[in-house]
């Protein structure tokens, strides 16, 4: 008897099982499970044993049950064997490998950042340098899950790489001694106004122990005098829920709901409180959260707005409501799938994408306006369900948009980082005095000639459009003088805007600059005295009156007011 017909065996008796389990009232379900088993198991045998190439089994089987999971959410993910350092990272923030993170450009995989005291950064690897090979196969071309798995493995396991070094213009082969990588879940901390006694903590990931260190970090601040503190979840994507109800904890009183599940099934209805004696009640707090602030980042940001603790400050948060639980498979496989979802103190979901309702091509919608509910915080301020957690104080994002986003999509600010680390190597000493002269600025400007930069704004771009359509339409004759005379305008002031916006692009070089050479920490700690959202958190924090104005303001709601039921 042939596998195939073993394994049609296998079905018939799985679905004559599952009827056993749930009973007849399910027939047609069941039945629909075992057909379309059967009917996957008969194109993989036919593909298989008649496609033109060689099918590899495995592979095939692994791309099926992908997309699969994919059309559900994409939280929703099998780990095989070969992946579970990734699912490792995911829990515990650790994995195996070099300590650094590469971008694709030009089909090549570009170093852009080297974490500190890595096997990275000890062997001499630098942002810009380019990965050619690793252990002897070419990287060109291949996709980054496929360049990652590649340079990750075993902590103690070697790899060689040869890579193309932009510090010294010549291609290198190293072998690395793959370790342990656990990025610093706090890389800063600091009293960054001395005056108004505001203390700053950045807070990267929600792994175990993280709420301890958060905790720590703070009794060494509140011994050096800090009276106020803001707490940066920006760039946070999340992480471990019971570890997100601590750090709620370490500023809400014990016995507190911050957060509770609610999925398919009753036993995946649980609430979460505080369990511990809170370390400090009354100081005033900001939370920084942007659009990349996600799942466990805005359970904190969620259930500090909503208890009216403190003040969030910064861009609409990106909007993960969904709970996972993860199942051990046979194979030594792992099923992450998608349980419940997440509700905080006020009621709200956060969940902005609605995965069970896809349009006609399969894509994911964002939850409609019209369905956006307002919901009440603890002293009665009006927020909102359905698409993240929007801060009390918004500050605006001046990096994707305008000559900002032209420039670092085009790879001009991070190419003169690397070519002004290069020109100044020894002379960059610590990242509070990274400061661009006036030579480095003309430097630039020659550097955007020389790559021949050409910047092209939004509103240029949709006049080349409306031109060639007026052309394909036989209308450009007789609007041809006035487009051209628009056109000549815009041209004129895209060729100022970068003189207009020297300060801030002045400050993104040299935020780049720091990253690249001082690593995290270094950004940091640069960024706690220059950076846009901070100052904004420590104008808020400085002013008494505007803190508490913040957290009592009641407004009328923009959005049908619905008492939250838990149902």
């Amino acid at each position: 008897m042939s596998f195939f017909k073993k394994n049609k065996k296998i079905y018939i008796f799985l679905s004559v099982s599952l009827l056993a389990v749930f009973g007849f009232k399910k027939f047609d379900q069941y039945f629909e499970i075992s057909k379309n088993l059967e009917i996957f198991n008969s194109v993989f045998r036919e593909l298989y044993a008649g496609y033109v190439e060689q099918v590899e089994p495995g592979k095939l089987i692994k791309t099926a049950t992908d997309a699969a999971l994919n059309s559900l959410d994409p939280y929703t993910v099998l780990y095989t064997e070969n992946e579970l350092e990734d699912f490792k990272f995911m829990y515990s923030g650790e994995y195996g490998g070099i300590g650094a993170s590469f971008l694709i450009r030009d089909q090549k995989p570009v170093i852009t950042e080297v974490f500190e005291n890595s096997v990275a950064h000890k062997s001499g690897l630098q942002p810009g340098d380019i990965i050619l090979e690793v252990n002897g196969i070419s990287v060109a071309k291949k996709n980054p899950d496929e360049i990652s798995s590649l340079l990750k493995g075993q902590p103690g396991t070697t790899v060689q790489i040869k890579y193309y070094s932009t510090l010294q213009d010549k291609e290198l082969n190293k072998v690395l001694q793959r370790a342990e990588i656990k990025p610093k879940n706090i890389p800063f901390s600091s009293i960054i106004d001395e005056k108004e006694g505001i203390g700053y903590i950045k807070l990267l990931s929600f792994t175990d122990q993280c709420s301890r260190e958060l905790k720590d970090a703070l009794g060494q601040l509140k011994a050096k005098g800090m009276r106020s503190i803001i707490l940066d979840l920006r760039g946070n994507p999340g992480g471990l829920l019971h570890e997100a109800v601590n750090i709620v904890n370490l500023f809400i009183e014990k016995g507190t709901e911050v957060v509770f599940t609610k999925g398919r099934y009753s036993s995946w209805d649980k609430s979460y409180i505080t369990l511990y004696q809170p370390t400090d009640l009354t100081i005033p707090l900001c939370i920084l959260v942007d659009e990349t602030s996600a799942s466990a980042s805005e359970i904190v940001a969620g259930a500090i707005q909503d208890l009216d603790r403190g003040v969030v400050v910064g861009r609409r948060t990106f909007g993960k409501g969904l709970v996972q639980q993860t199942k051990d498979l046979v194979y030594n496989t792992k099923l992450k799938f998608t349980v419940a979802k997440y509700y905080i103190p006020s009621g709200r979901c956060v969940q902005a994408l609605d995965y069970s309702n896809r349009d006609e091509e399969g894509r994911v919608e964002k939850i409609p306006d019209s369905l956006i509910t307002a919901f009440k915080t603890k002293k009665g301020r009006i927020v909102y369900d359905g698409a993240g957690i929007n801060p009390d104080v918004e500050v605006e994002n001046i990096f994707e948009k305008g000559i900002l986003k032209s420039l670092y999509d085009e790879w001009m600010i991070f190419d003169f980082a690397v070519n002004f680390r290069k020109k100044n190597q020894g002379k960059l000493q610590t990242a509070s005095k990274v400061q661009l002269s006036e030579e480095d600025w003309k430097n630039f400007l020659d550097f955007l000639k020389e790559k021949k930069f050409v910047y092209k704004s939004e509103s240029f771009i949709n006049l080349e459009n409306l031109i060639a359509s007026m052309k394909e339409e036989k209308q450009w004759e007789q609007n041809q003088a006035t487009l051209e005379a628009l056109r000549s305008r815009l041209h004129e002031y895209q060729q100022k805007e970068i003189l207009l916006k020297k300060d801030i692009i002045k400050y993104s070089i040299e935020r780049e600059i720091v990253k690249q050479q001082f690593m995290e920490s270094g950004l940091a700690e640069f960024n706690s005295s220059k950076d846009l959202e901070i100052l904004k958190a420590v104008e808020v924090l400085s002013n008494k009156n505007r803190y508490q104005e913040i957290l009592t303001k009641i407004e009328k709601p923009q959005r049908p007011f619905n008492m939250f039921k838990r149902f």
